[in-house]
């Protein structure tokens, strides 16, 4: 359920007030805190926040509010203060499937926590496809890549393949180099000699937006 600009105001005003106070405002001084012109108007848009999972209320209990989720901006500010937030570049796509060409050169940035990852990642790649779903990577899924060329059996790796980019585990036996999907859906992908094959990082995390 999306939430009207006047709902997401209301939601910032709820944060801060909780903050700085320790407990909700009323439904009256919300209402005088955004001009309506009683509470019925307030009563509403709280009960629009509480429909989109925003808010926890306590029928019959004063004050009673808590937050489910902070507003979209306060999080950012809390990183922001925080020694370990990373701010890292969306580079572009990666095949969680057949690989896929690089989409290589957005400049789209985003600041996240740096408990979400290990290794400390470089970038970040959007995935596409669901051939690693196993691993609980799945389509839409940004996974921050700890940029290296080296990497162990049974590491998942960022690999590519005559200039094309996937996501796979990495299997080395006998010679032979192959990327497994977590998926029964799709087939390995076995490096043949003569291709242009590098590991450009390690699978260190990911963010689910939306989720």
């Amino acid at each position: 359920m999306s939430l009207t600009d006047t709902q997401r105001a209301i939601h910032a005003f709820l944060a801060d007030r909780i903050e700085a106070d320790g407990f909700a405002p009323s439904q009256a001084e919300i209402a005088r805190a955004f001009g309506f012109k009683g509470v019925r108007a307030a009563q509403y848009h709280l009960e629009a926040l509480e429909a989109a999972g925003v808010i926890e209320r306590s029928p019959g209990r004063a004050r009673s509010l808590r937050l489910l989720r902070l507003p979209e901006g306060t999080r950012q500010r809390e990183l922001a203060a925080n020694d370990e937030a990373l701010q890292l570049p969306v580079l572009g796509q990666v095949a969680a499937g057949v690989p896929i060409g690089a989409d290589i050169g957005s400049d789209q940035m985003l600041l996240l926590d740096r408990a979400l990852f290990s290794p400390r990642p470089d970038y970040l790649l959007k995935v596409k496809g669901d051939s690693m779903r196993d691993e609980g990577i799945f389509d839409g899924d940004l996974i921050g890549v700890h940029r290296t060329s080296e990497a162990r059996t049974g590491q998942v790796v960022i690999a590519r393949i005559d200039d094309e980019i996937t996501v796979k585990l990495l299997r080395i036996a006998q010679g032979k180099i192959r990327l497994l999907p977590r998926n029964p859906d799709y087939a390995p992908i076995e490096v043949q000699p003569g291709q242009d094959f590098a590991i450009e990082g390690l699978y260190c995390g990911l963010v689910r937006p939306h989720a």
